[in-house]
């Protein structure tokens, strides 16, 4: 099993990685992360875990530049199931659908080939059901 590699952030904001003992950036983490390293992130003054937070912040960095994945509607969306019954269901339909994205050493990223189109159309059919946008049947 891969070690978890501890990051701290300080009062200063910033990150300091002590496996390799230096300062690293947000743009690091993201090489870090898509490179397959598991990280925690610790508040160093309050030792509160905020690894969410700073992965929130590499999404935000990623979806300033570049072409965004999430567009202005999905982000809107999200922020409407925050507190209401939709919630848990849109956290299992984005879980599901990001497992659909996942794949295989070697393989690019992306690629669908090896998966049926019928388990997409299936993950579809769920995520609707999940969200109560699905046609009545």
């Amino acid at each position: 099993m891969q070690n978890m590699r501890v990051i701290k952030k300080y009062a200063n904001r910033r990150l300091y990685d002590a496996s390799i003992s230096r300062h690293v950036t947000v743009d690091d983490i993201r090489r870090l992360i898509v490179q397959g390293e598991k990280i925690t992130v610790i508040d160093d003054k309050t030792g509160e875990d905020i690894t969410r937070l700073v992965l929130l912040q590499v999404i935000a960095e990623q979806e300033h530049g570049g072409q965004p994945i999430l567009s202005t509607q999905v982000l809107e969306q999200l922020i409407r199931c925050y507190g209401n019954a939709r919630q848990e269901s849109m956290a299992r339909c984005l879980e599901k659908s990001i497992e659909g994205f996942s794949h295989e050493p070697g393989e690019p990223a992306g690629n669908s080939a090896s998966r049926p189109a019928a388990a997409d159309e299936a993950l579809s059919d769920e995520a609707a059901k999940d969200l109560g946008t699905a046609p009545p049947a």
